[in-house]
């Protein structure tokens, strides 16, 4: 197994990664009211530290009524909760490290019975001026990612959450300009999310989205069951603003269609040229949904992740509960010292170390 790639500089606009690897964005919902704290600050910059190339923070809200479903997931506005993430970026840059913020609204995702107050926004009823306030604050809060001096910022469109509801036919049924029968049709919302987030921030800020196929309200959904919709759901992203996509999947070394092995980010890659960052079960035997059952999960060799990479698939690596773990997993995996990385707990979910 050679790791060399892993370990190579990656370069994109005006963003420059010492390696490959990225912390994948991972909810953590221990910011007090929205507020990161000290231990938030320590949490990632230890993870700078360690040589980390790029860090994506835990999702970050928009200032929306329901942009979030649990009261301790951090804020992305208020003068606070910025202030708090500024004493983040500040403590990364200061180790040496790279960060962006992952900027989120939940959508109608509850996660209790009385948080938050009110009904969840919905694709398919928010009215016209709902969704004007969300792409503005969506724009908002990517200008104070730059304003306090993020490398790159990120665009949650995954896992069934609000972005991902107006791609989903099951979830979006609206019948106006942000409705349809096709893919394309329904990705009006996330294409006019971008533009206005790009306008905020610039042509030479690295802006990533994060997608996915499966939901978390449906493992087995597909948004683009072919090569020929998935060209019709991503170019007008890339054109609208993209740099960079981030692919979801459970597993990466799964093919994303038949008669191929490219994964997710593969294809992505390979329709719109763009960098593409994979990730699902990094260093790890089981998907990450085991987690939540309260199940650990043995590390596995990095083999068929080189494999793939070499081949030039995609261009950076995601790598999740392995680092919550082991906030050394990736200096380790450069000096082969693989024997002294734990098999991933599922305590680790509950500990912001």
């Amino acid at each position: 197994m050679s790791i060399e790639k892993l370990f190579t500089q990656f370069t994109y606009k005006n963003l420059t990664l010492k390696n490959r690897l990225v912390m994948a964005p991972m909810t953590r919902a221990q910011s007090d009211n929205g507020v990161p704290t000290k231990q938030i600050e320590e949490y990632y910059a230890r993870r700078a530290a360690a040589n980390v190339g790029l860090i994506l923070s835990e999702g970050t809200v928009i200032k929306r009524p329901a942009s979030k479903n649990m009261q301790n997931i951090p804020d992305f506005y208020g003068t606070e909760a910025l202030n708090g993430w500024k004493n983040v970026i500040d403590a990364v840059h200061k180790n040496g490290g790279k960060m962006g913020p992952q900027i989120w609204h939940v959508g109608d995702t509850r996660s209790s019975a009385d948080y938050p107050i009110g009904e969840m926004e919905k694709a398919s009823t928010m009215t016209l001026e709902d969704i004007q306030d969300t792409i503005a604050q969506f724009a908002a809060s990517a200008k104070s990612a730059k304003d306090l001096g993020f490398d790159v910022l990120e665009i949650h469109g995954a896992h069934g959450y609000l972005i991902d509801q107006f791609f989903w036919e099951v979830t979006n049924t609206r019948t106006d300009e942000y409705g349809g029968k096709t893919l394309k049709e329904r990705s009006k919302f996330a294409i006019d999310v971008i533009k206005a987030m790009r306008a905020a921030v610039g042509e030479d800020f690295t802006i990533i989205i994060r997608l996915s196929q499966w939901k978390q309200q449906d493992y087995k959904a597909r948004l683009a069951t072919t090569p020929m919709e998935m060209e019709e759901w991503l170019l007008p992203m890339k054109e609208a603003g993209v740099d960079i996509f981030h692919c979801s999947q459970r597993r990466f070394w799964e093919p994303e269609f038949e008669d191929s092995d490219l994964n997710f980010a593969g294809w992505a890659k390979k329709i719109t040229g763009q960098p593409t960052i994979t990730v699902g079960s990094v260093g790890l035997k089981g998907d990450f949904m085991s987690a939540f059952a309260g199940e650990g999960s043995e590390k596995s060799d990095l083999s068929e992740l080189t494999r793939r990479l070499d081949r030039q698939d995609f261009d950076l690596v995601a790598v999740g509960r392995a680092l919550l773990t082991d906030p050394e997993w990736v200096q380790k995996i450069k000096e082969g010292r693989n024997e002294e990385i734990a098999d991933f707990s599922a305590e680790s979910l509950a500990v912001l170390y």
